[in-house]
């Protein structure tokens, strides 16, 4: 058997006192909100592509930074991932063995920190140094993505907190280290004929 941390003793109730309230609230609201928490991550690839379409139109440096925030979320995730084999949370599902909205993943599968939270926070941290209206529309998203997995029963608060500050964190990170470099690498890679349409719109 598998030891693994068991961190209902830090905010366990405040878990189950959402949990319950989703068991209570209209199905419609259940509903759309498991569509965001299964689906939702698919509006921040969109906002990436279209963050990257964009910049091509201001600089190549900018279009270099748009490019990056795919990289940079893969980043988070993986680092993330290590979290997750370090601390070995149970799922609350697991621990206090109530019924959730989502399907109450096998053991093995960490709780800590939550994967959608740090993708859609490191996503959203990112394409603030794009654009700030598109990034505004990701911090909007993340925060719902962070609420949600909670509300089907996927996570409890701490681990879609410590998710927040995890990818926030790397996005930071990794986005000043780029724009610091982003001048000398865009000025070589445009003049790359490969590489030119990727940074700079026709």
């Amino acid at each position: 058997m598998i030891l693994a941390f068991n961190g209902s003793s830090i905010d366990g109730s405040t878990y189950t006192y959402v949990v319950n309230l989703a068991h209570d609230a209209p199905s419609w609201l259940d509903s759309l909100v498991s569509a965001w928490s299964t689906y939702g991550l698919a509006l921040f690839a969109v906002l990436m592509l279209v963050g990257w379409w964009q910049a091509r139109r201001s600089s190549a440096q900018a279009a270099m930074v748009a490019l990056a925030v795919p990289v940079i979320v893969v980043v988070a995730f993986g680092v993330n991932s290590l979290f997750k084999m370090v601390v070995r949370e149970d799922r609350p599902c697991q621990s206090l063995h109530v019924k959730t909205l989502e399907a109450c993943p096998a053991p093995g599968d960490w709780s800590f920190p939550s994967n959608h939270t740090v993708i859609a926070a490191a996503a959203a941290v990112a394409l603030l140094y794009v654009s700030r209206r598109l990034g505004t529309i990701a911090l909007l998203g993340a925060c719902l993505m962070a609420v949600s997995r909670v509300w089907v029963g996927a996570h409890y608060p701490h681990d879609v907190i410590a998710g927040v500050l995890v990818g926030t964190l790397i996005a930071m990170l990794l986005t000043t280290l780029l724009r610091r470099l982003s001048d000398p690498l865009a000025g070589r890679l445009t003049d790359s004929r490969l590489l030119r349409p990727l940074l700079v719109a026709a």
